[in-house]
């Protein structure tokens, strides 16, 4: 299994970068938001990537973070979502969103994915509220988990606070308190 290519960027096109690893270019899909994050070429980059063999091809699929790599392997083995679907998906939401979408059932956020339709976006729902860290009445793990917890600590219902997270606009690299300062503005606090 290849974890992840270290290299310099030889080429990036619309969905696939060219990584130049000692010598050798490795072709590789990434979704959008990732393709937003690698440099120029003769830049040097890392991606964590997912070799995924079929009949008649080996296709390397790569990521800014493990966690996108993670999201990947979850959204692969739900029925009708494969890898194509599943980069689409992380194409149009950032993990955050993602996991919010699952947590609070959001079928809408997911069919503004290209090629994910009520059905799917229903099935995605249901397969991976479990594995994403979600509880079954949305409470969601990690930063999220703890905004969660002070919100209900300052006196909000379990369901103003779950509308407060999915309010929330999504960016998994923020501080705690600037999450918790965003969702307190959403409820009017």
């Amino acid at each position: 299994m290849i974890a992840f290519l270290q290299g310099t960027v030889a080429e990036k096109t619309g969905d696939r970068v060219v990584l130049g690893v000692n010598g050798t270019g490795y072709e590789v899909l990434v979704p959008a938001q990732t393709l937003g994050k690698v440099p120029g070429p003769g830049k040097t980059v890392r991606l964590f990537t997912r070799l995924q063999i079929r009949d008649e091809s080996m296709l390397l699929y790569g990521f800014a973070t493990s966690d996108e790599r993670s999201l990947f392997d979850h959204l692969i083995t739900v029925t009708g979502v494969g890898p194509k679907v599943a980069l689409a998906v992380l194409s149009v939401l950032a993990p955050d969103a993602l996991r919010r979408a699952v947590a609070t059932g959001d079928v809408a956020a997911l069919t503004l994915v290209p090629g994910v339709g009520k059905k799917v976006a229903s099935r995605i729902i249901l397969d991976l509220k479990d594995r994403l860290g979600v509880a079954g009445d949305g409470i969601v793990s990690g930063p999220l988990g703890e905004v969660r917890e002070a919100l209900l600590a300052l006196g909000l219902s379990p369901q103003e606070a779950r509308e407060a997270l999915a309010a929330m606009a999504p960016d998994g690299d923020r501080p705690i308190e600037e999450l918790l300062r965003e969702a307190l503005r959403s409820v009017g606090r």
